[in-house]
């Protein structure tokens, strides 16, 4: 499997890019603690676009099926929809009064329209964080709990199989999923990381996971059967967030935490690779997959 080298996208320089995702022929992305959420415009000269900016920080988003311009979101403590201009509509605040002050964290929705969002501590307290899953109806449930930094998650193609990191602990695990109730099984060990902090991932055309490595510099590519298959370099040393759009990996880095940033932290890059990618899934609002 080969590469081409790493180019840079657009002008900006991230605090803390994350949750990356190609939607409707574009790229979104957002700027966590800063609560914009960015698309990408074709111009990879230009600076990212504007679409919202919350008061409160913004872990991810995922396009609401048959809502145009409507996403919903994991931000400050909990689940919300962000409408056109936007306009909020809070669904739950699950870390509400919570015993450490506790953001929401990465998400993504899943091949069968469910919402899944992590929630990590300020402070990154061992264990506080959890894993949620936001049902078509609207409903938040916490599904796992004893986390700390959860990442990802990201799903094999029929929903199945889904992937969390639990980024402060260097593992990334593997959940069978329950298609028609949403609850996952049994976690294996999927990959263990020595060096660097496994962050946002997502599975490819042939069931390979890739992975950013945040404090390395590095993106992994990992087999279904978990046999570590490449490495991608990159010019910046914290890589965050990322996705594949066709044959293109997109890679979200961030500046957040640096003494020194280098010109190149908190850029976004992409990089041709051989395995496409899957699309993006949606939230299903009211209804089933």
């Amino acid at each position: 499997m080969t590469a081409a080298a790493p180019a840079v996208c657009w002008q900006d320089r991230l605090a803390l890019g994350e949750g990356i995702r190609p939607v409707d022929g574009g790229i979104v992305l957002v700027d966590i603690l800063t609560g914009r959420l960015l698309a990408g415009p074709e111009d990879r000269t230009a600076p990212l676009r504007p679409l919202a900016r919350l008061s409160v920080p913004l872990g991810a988003v995922a396009p609401v099926h048959g809502r145009p311009g409507t996403w919903i979101a994991a931000a400050g403590t909990g689940v919300c929809l962000i409408g056109r201009h936007g306009r909020t509509e809070w669904l739950a605040h699950p870390e509400d009064g919570a015993a450490t002050p506790m953001r929401m964290n990465d998400a993504a929705a899943d091949p069968h329209g469910r919402f899944w969002a992590g929630s990590m501590a300020y402070a990154t307290k061992d264990g506080a964080g959890s894993l949620y899953r936001v049902d078509h109806d609207g409903t938040v449930t916490r599904v796992l709990d004893g986390l700390t930094v959860p990442n990802g998650p990201a799903f094999g193609a029929d929903g199945t199989v889904l992937y969390l990191a639990d980024s402060a602990k260097g593992v990334i695990r593997r959940y069978p999923v329950d298609p028609d109730t949403g609850l996952p099984g049994t976690p294996e060990t999927f990959a263990v990381f020595d060096r660097g902090s496994p962050d946002g991932m997502t599975v490819d055309a042939e069931g390979a996971l890739w992975t950013a490595v945040w404090g390395t510099g590095t993106v992994h590519r990992y087999r279904a059967d978990g046999t570590p298959d490449r490495c991608v370099r990159l010019p910046a040393a914290q890589p965050a967030g990322l996705c594949l759009d066709g044959d293109t990996l997109y890679v979200t880095t961030a500046r957040h935490g640096l003494a020194a940033p280098g010109p190149l932290d908190g850029a976004v890059f992409s990089v041709r690779v051989d395995v496409p990618g899957l699309p993006t899934a949606a939230y299903r609002q009211g209804g089933s997959a």
